[in-house]
């Protein structure tokens, strides 16, 4: 076959339209790269890079597919994966992104006839135990496959069989020349940096942007990958740093800022300001201002600053979708702030942002500006191969329009197994599920497809109004582990997929955690324009009842917020364990929760409540003395196996002398952290929330009373005291023995 009979006219309309094209090689290995070889070296000069788990590769640049985000913000002329060790989502949704207009993603292949049923790598990843890879199915492979043949500008070739099988061509017309954007009049940027940017999107961005220089604001910008954000963000930082101002630049990791800074120093570079970059890149300094980076953590400490001269002038928070709400907000708390989002991505959506974040945006006292970028940077609008992406990660996917569903109560739906063959025979329930799945989580990916489709251990369940899906669960099925294994994780050993067993065994030391099986909901998400009705209760409550009878246990983990916590428990949910350092990206603590169904299910929540309130009583003031107080409040409530306080005569004495009279919490603090705790664990007790934070501040917490007083707001350490005299007054009525009745009487 002339190869290049394909490749040419393919290469030659790519380059006229500026647009990208797919060329599928599909046969045997060593044949499909020799072709691959073949096509890359017709490019005339052409910059590429070759995805493949092969050690070496003589005519690219070769990268590992676990190396892939390195292309992130990167462009080359042709990109080659070799997809016979697997095909990952993620990694194919990379590769995609760093191909430039004019140029050739090429796919090898296994046959495609025999490619959804080949066994790989990926497969290894999605068998988790005790499911093995037979159990594993390709129907990701399968939609892929189909996809391949269903869209145009994507060529097909069988180099086995020395055939083209599709084209790819299309007879697009020629690309039109872009108008250099103008600098707006009284720009407050250099024009140097509006005549860096290459459409007009992103001048208006840049504009937009200038309101970092103003106190109490906020500029979104949205875009849809390859628009140039990310670049127009890293304009902004370098006209504020060469204007003299400090410019903090956080990201989920450094990787997703680079294109920052990288235009920063670019432009600081054009407009002839000295800077000094440390070896990392991730600082820039000129003579009168800076670019700094910090992860979500230390961001936000560097905001909360320890003076005014670590308090950055501004902060651009990129790729903001792939940070939690509750991070995010903490921003707001800070300098005029930034949030760059991807529209449809893979490490987060501006949709999931929308939903979840705008409401507590537009809540603020900031002055919010929104822009948004459209017209594509490396390629033309309406690329196919970026059509062709969006649709096989289903990167555009959204839950139904809001119309359709919008008044319809639980009792209107319908419940419905979600299996894989059937999201794959309607392409408009697998969007609407998945869209709804993506707005669940802040890391949703395009591996979570996959998994939906193949995993063995998923099950998704979900609610229907007239057709469309309302509310959706994701299950995984853990535990039922055999013996070795069991052993091998309680020394030390990682387990792929089972998360609570893999908690309750290597870090609670408990070898029999993981013999039980139960279903952990994974993902658990209700139609934006139905929450609050009731649909996530009435979806597991019909999990609940479907599956009860075969599992042992349900359970969650999650990141723990006081609304989330009181959810769960309100589902039957309870705690048995809350980690002791946050999640750097999240910032929260997890929780992990159990709802037994099953009396090996309740057995093994019962020995893990009362570890978890025994660890509870001394963590609080060690390890776990920085945690939120209502997110403390939360988890203890939502446990039913405290034990009765155990105070001795002598210490109720001391108690209700300081409810009552003129006694001290110092002669007694395990006392008063004793009863605090038996409080915060029963779910009949009744005391303000204000009380509650001063228990678990003081008593369980150990913080100093200045310390406390502030944080409480109390107007002097001796009112704040005085407060927590009066919040031990009915604990002392509800629990005490008769020595504190007798040692009230003397006060009253």
């Amino acid at each position: 076959m002339n190869l290049a009979g394909v490749v040419a006219p393919l290469q030659a309309e790519a380059k006229r339209a500026n647009e990208r094209r797919l060329l599928t090689l599909a046969g045997e290995r060593a044949a499909g790269l020799d072709a691959a070889r073949e096509a890359v070296a017709s490019l005339d000069d052409a910059d590429v890079t070759v995805v493949t788990a092969r050690e070496r590769v003589a005519w690219g640049e070769r990268l590992a597919p676990a190396h892939a985000s390195q292309l992130l913000g990167t462009t080359r002329d042709a990109v080659v994966l070799d997809a016979h060790a697997g095909v990952s989502a993620n990694v194919l949704g990379r590769v995609v992104g760093a191909v430039d207009g004019g140029g050739l993603l090429v796919l090898v292949t296994p046959p495609l006839d025999d490619w959804p049923t080949r066994r790989d790598d990926t497969d290894e990843r999605f068998a988790v135990p005790p499911f093995t890879v037979a159990d594993v199915t390709g129907r990701f492979r399968r939609r892929l496959t189909e996809l391949l043949f269903a869209h145009p500008g994507v060529a097909v070739v069988d180099v086995d069989a020395g055939r083209a099988e599709c084209d790819g061509l299309t007879d697009p017309p020629p690309a039109r020349r872009r108008p250099p954007p103008a600098v707006p009049d009284g720009a407050a940027f250099p024009a140097d940096a509006y005549r860096a940017c290459l459409t007009a999107d992103q001048a208006d961005a840049l504009s937009a942007l200038e309101r970092l220089r103003t106190p109490e604001t906020a500029v979104v910008v949205e875009a849809d990958r390859g628009r140039g954000k990310s670049a127009t963000a890293g304009l902004a930082a370098g006209s504020l740093a060469a204007a003299g101002r400090d410019v903090l630049v956080t990201a989920p990791s450094s990787r997703n800022a680079a294109e920052v800074f990288d235009r920063a120093a670019a432009l600081l570079d054009t407009l002839g300001v000295a800077t000094d970059r440390d070896d990392d890149g991730r600082h820039i300094s000129t003579p009168a201002g800076s670019v700094r980076f910090r992860d979500p953590e230390a961001a936000v400490d560097v905001i909360g600053g320890s003076g005014p001269a670590d308090a950055p002038d501004a902060l651009i928070v990129d790729e903001a979708a792939a940070l939690p709400v509750r991070r995010l907000e903490t921003f707001l708390t800070g300098p005029p702030v930034a949030f760059v989002t991807t529209v449809h991505g893979y490490e987060g959506t501006g949709r999931g942002f929308d939903v979840r974040f705008r409401d507590r945006l537009a809540a603020s006292d900031r002055t919010v500006t929104d822009v948004r970028l459209d017209d594509p940077i490396r390629y033309a609008a309406g690329d196919p191969v970026e059509v062709w992406a969006f649709r096989a990660l289903l990167l555009d996917a959204r839950p139904a329009v809001d119309p359709v569903v919008k008044g319809a109560t639980p009792a209107d739906a319908v419940y419905r197994a979600l299996d894989p063959e059937t999201l794959l025979a309607d392409e408009h329930r697998l969007r609407e599920t998945f869209g709804l799945l993506v707005l669940a989580h802040y890391r949703t990916e395009p591996d979570d497809l996959a998994r939906l489709l193949d995993a063995p251990n998923l099950t998704c369940r979900a609610l229907v109004v007239d057709g469309h899906v309302a509310a959706v669960a994701l299950l995984a099925r853990e535990g039922g582990l055999p013996p070795s294994l069991r052993e091998d994780v309680y020394e030390g050993a990682r387990v792929r997929g089972n998360m609570i067993p893999d908690v309750l065994t290597s870090q609670l030391r408990d070898l029999e955690a993981a013999q039980p099986v139960g279903y952990r909901v994974l993902r658990i998400a209700t139609h934006h324009a139905l929450r609050s009705e009731g649909f996530g209760t009435r979806l597991l409550s019909a999990c609940h009842d479907e599956f009860g009878d075969e599992v042992d246990w349900f359970g969650v983990g999650y990141g723990a917020t006081p609304q989330l916590v009181r959810f769960w428990e309100r589902n039957g949910y309870r705690t048995v364990h809350c980690s002791t350092t946050r999640n750097a990206t999240s910032g929260e603590h997890s929780a992990v929760m159990l709802r037994p169904s099953s009396p090996a299910g309740e057995a093994l929540y019962d020995r893990h409540a009362r570890r978890f309130y025994r660890r509870m009583r001394d963590g609080l003031g060690d390890a776990l003395q920085s945690l939120d107080p209502d997110v403390a409040r939360a988890v203890l409530r939502a446990t039913d196996a405290a034990p009765a306080p155990s105070l001795s005569a002598h210490e109720w004495r001391v108690v209700a002398a300081a409810a009552f009279g003129p006694g001290l919490y110092d002669t007694a603090p395990g006392a008063f952290a004793d009863l605090a705790l038996a409080h915060l664990t029963d779910p009949a007790a009744d005391l303000s929330p204000r009380a509650e934070r001063l228990l678990v501040r003081k008593p369980l917490q150990a913080w100093s009373w200045e310390r406390v007083a502030a944080d409480l707001d109390y107007v002097s350490t001796r009112e704040c005291m005085r407060a927590l005299g009066a919040a031990y007054r009915p604990l002392v009525e509800r629990y005490g023995t008769d020595a504190a009745a007798e040692e009230r009487r003397r006060y009253e």
